[in-house]
């Protein structure tokens, strides 16, 4: 068992490069790596250059939201925080989260009760951005439906409610753990296996490690929430939003507006919902926001919102994109591709902050970010090195 404290464990797999039992830290490990390595190869030839490097990125855009734009005076800023060489990203989503909580009280498990605990697990998983449109499964709301199932015709209580690590990662584990009379004990694995057999048919092809487990637990008396309080957190869980919300109408490929319910827990004070929100339309991201935020209170929770970013909108006629789009071009002899990203991106408020910056993204190619199968390719590393050393001063 790796711990948090243990180094981190490389293993080079073919032309990757991955870690042993955790994310590799690729996003955005390599992309610091790559600057200090241009500010430290006294063979490389380069301008005066500025190393920007933010703090809370993954939280919320946090460093570069209070970024002091007088420790910068340049005006071209060159991103190293994309997942695919070869592509030049001149655009992003905006975004924002809503936290939810959902009040509960605590009651005692009852003599003539027996305690479930079921866990979802084996789930791709992914980064709830680059990932939202390859129809992984979220644990979350999967074992929301698990739950709703059984508790159609019989009455349960919530113990314990958990699933997912990070508010901007597709869940790939969930558990729970609730209590039934024990005179339903046999109708309760006899819905678990009738439910079981369903989601492993539909979900046979896109998520082929899928785990389901329903096991009897022993033991100490569990604390429950009460019957109702538990049926409003299994309804509020079916009813939020997940996934994709719409995609661009004049470029089909691209994701426009999602959302992802990133993290949950019943805790003390009540059932704790995360929701993160995107949108290439700051109004649609306002609209999907307000959508997340009204599905809540009709369930009786309250909620909070982040600020929420607005998009990077791109420029086509960027000096810089021409300059990197030739000089990729006689490095590799073809054209690398222009697109945008549903992930979020630091250069909209970066540049915003500085009065206006020449921006682009780009990096070395990384799947599966913030997930244990997180690989760097490793030729794409040396292209990537390859350009940021040739790109003449702009």
């Amino acid at each position: 068992m790796i711990s948090p404290k243990d180094p981190i464990q490389l293993i080079r797999d073919g032309d990757w490069i991955r870690a042993n039992g955790t994310t590799l830290g690729a996003d955005n490990g390599i992309g610091i790596a790559l600057m200090m390595s241009l500010v430290e190869d006294e063979s490389v030839k380069h301008p005066r250059l500025e190393l920007l490097l933010t703090v809370e990125e993954e939280s919320g855009l946090v460093g570069a939201d209070t970024l002091d734009p007088t420790l910068l005076t340049g005006k071209t800023l060159i991103n190293v925080d994309s997942e695919t060489e070869g592509v030049f990203t001149v655009g992003c989503a905006g975004g924002g989260s809503v936290y939810m909580i959902l009040p509960v009280t605590w009651d005692s498990q009852k003599q003539n009760e027996v305690a479930f605990e079921l866990k979802v697990s084996g789930l791709q998983g992914g980064h709830s951005g680059e990932d939202i449109n390859k129809f992984r499964t979220n644990a979350n709301k999967l074992i929301a439906r698990i739950l709703d199932f059984i508790q159609r015709d019989m009455e349960i209580r919530l113990s314990t409610l958990k699933g997912g690590t990070a508010r901007n990662a597709i869940p790939r584990d969930a558990e729970a753990v609730f209590v039934c009379a024990k005179d339903n004990a046999t109708l309760c694995k006899e819905k678990f296996s009738a439910i079981q057999a369903v989601v492993q048919s539909e979900l046979a092809k896109t998520e082929a490690g899928l785990v389901l487990t329903l096991n009897e637990i022993s033991g100490e008396s569990s604390r429950t929430i009460n019957s109702a309080e538990t049926q409003a957190a299994i309804r509020l869980l079916m009813a939020l939003p997940h996934g994709v919300t719409s995609m661009f109408a004049d470029m089909p490929a691209f994701v426009e507006t999602s959302n992802n319910i990133g993290v949950m827990e019943l805790k003390e004070d009540g059932l704790s919902v995360v929701s993160t929100n995107r949108s290439a339309v700051f109004s649609r991201l306002d609209e999907i926001t307000r959508r997340v935020e009204t599905v809540a209170w009709l369930a009786g929770a309250k909620t909070e919102r982040t600020k929420m970013f607005p998009p990077w909108q791109p420029n086509m006629a960027s000096p810089l994109l021409k300059q990197c789009v030739d000089t990729y071009r006689g490095i590799v002899e073809e054209d690398p591709k222009i697109e945008l990203t549903h992930g979020g991106l630091e250069c909209g408020i970066i540049s915003d902050r500085c009065g206006g910056l020449d921006t682009i993204s780009m990096g070395p190619t990384i799947r599966d970010l913030h997930s244990p199968e997180e690989r760097l390719y490793v030729p794409s590393l040396a292209k990537t090195w390859e350009f940021l050393k040739t790109l003449p001063a702009i």
